[in-house]
């Protein structure tokens, strides 16, 4: 028996929604955490940066062969899979009383990558071709509820149980939707048995992309794109620190992010609409430059009040651009290819947590507001990049 897609998109976005909980809180607060596990205070901005990329560089290692995978022995496990492996990267961080110890946990969680290509898939499969924009934007906005809620109301739990016990609760709860989707979640896709070795058919999949030439464009514009936004993510608990005078910076901490994926939960079901009436690639191109010119608001703020506003603006629409990217992207695969394509569509995500904050790094320990100008020369870039995939043949 198969789920409606429907079903499908509740348990997903249910699914999002919680991992999004813990990867917002694990990201939000371990600038503050690292002082306490032998960082120095001068080089968090470095520190964090470097957690940042070296554990997507070996998320991305990984990558190629899910979608294999997938194909090899079901959608389903491998979606599961990478819920499981975050609720445990989360319980060893917990338990962490080192950096080392600390940087394999992160490391431990980057195994999650690929699910959400998985997910849009299936979804991209089931759902009527006039739904589609609609279903990607609330499966895509599921994370920024999670980014809402996650960081608000864990910033008080951190000031006051610490870091540790946040992310035990957090490893619970992705076990508890490990069974959700174990128990609920039925797809009929039919494996194909005698499909190539795994090696090779992992780096088929990135030939596959590398021989459209649209995508050969696409992906690389998506990458610049995501720099910048996750950019700004990554160092985003560093500036509310210099701004915020008082205790409770965690909290302080919580309320910014927890603004940002307020708007988000009407801006990216919004502009999702507003793609499915419009066209996908018009919109992409007016919200990513929008976004690209906002991001020089928070820049121009010093005072927590005015940033908080200035944050949630620019990250809502920013969230808004994130799930355009997944539509565009879908559309510029063929029907043969779709599915393997959508496998990847996070790499440029990943790819992203790689390059935003290992240039970061060196910009936000001289300032961490440098971090949004920088931003805006990504994004700007990234537009550029779009123009000429658009133009490439399928």
């Amino acid at each position: 028996m198969v789920s409606g897609w429907k079903r499908m998109l509740a348990l997903f976005s249910l699914a999002s929604f919680v991992e999004v909980i813990a990867y917002g809180q694990l990201s939000a607060f371990t600038p503050l955490h690292l002082p306490t596990i032998g960082v120095a205070p001068q080089d968090v901005a470095f520190a964090v940066g470097a957690l940042t990329a070296g554990a997507n560089i070996l998320g991305v290692a990984f990558l190629p062969f899910w979608g294999v995978l997938a194909d090899r022995y079901g959608r389903k496990p491998l979606i599961i899979r990478s819920f499981a492996a975050t609720g445990a990267g989360l319980a060893m961080a917990a338990l962490a009383r080192d950096v080392v110890g600390f940087g394999v946990a992160r490391g431990l969680t980057a195994l999650n990558l690929g699910n959400s290509g998985l997910m849009m898939t299936t979804l991209a499969e089931r759902a009527p071709a006039a739904r589609i924009g609609f279903a990607f934007g609330v499966v895509n906005g599921a994370g920024p509820l999670g980014a809402f809620l996650g960081p608000l109301v864990g910033g008080p739990l951190v000031d006051l149980y610490g870091f540790s016990a946040i992310l035990a609760v957090d490893a619970v709860l992705l076990g508890a939707v490990v069974l959700m989707l174990v128990f609920g979640y039925r797809d009929g896709f039919i494996p194909e048995r005698n499909g190539p070795p795994i090696l090779r058919g992992a780096f088929d999949g990135l030939a596959l992309i590398w021989r459209s030439p649209r995508l050969r464009y696409l992906f690389p514009a998506m990458l610049v794109m995501f720099a910048g936004w996750l950019l700004t993510f990554t160092y985003v608990p560093l500036v509310v620190a210099t701004i915020h005078s008082g205790p409770d910076v965690a909290t302080a901490i919580g309320i910014v992010l927890g603004a940002g994926g307020l708007v988000t939960l009407a801006a990216s079901p919004g502009i999702g609409a507003l793609a499915d009436r419009f066209g996908i690639w018009r919109m992409l191109y007016v919200f990513a430059i929008a976004d690209a010119l906002l991001w020089l608001l928070p820049w121009s703020t010093r005072d927590y009040i005015p940033f908080v506003l200035a944050w949630a603006l620019v990250n809502g629409i920013g969230s808004g651009v994130f799930s355009l990217s997944f539509n565009a992207l879908s559309e510029s695969a063929t029907d043969a290819t779709r599915a393997r394509v959508m496998t990847f569509a996070y790499l440029p995500l990943n790819l992203g947590l790689i390059v935003g904050p290992g240039i970061g790094g060196l910009a936000a320990s001289a300032d961490p507001f440098n971090v949004f100008p920088l931003a805006t020369l990504f994004a700007l870039s990234g537009v550029a990049f779009l123009a000429i995939a658009k133009r490439q043949p399928l």
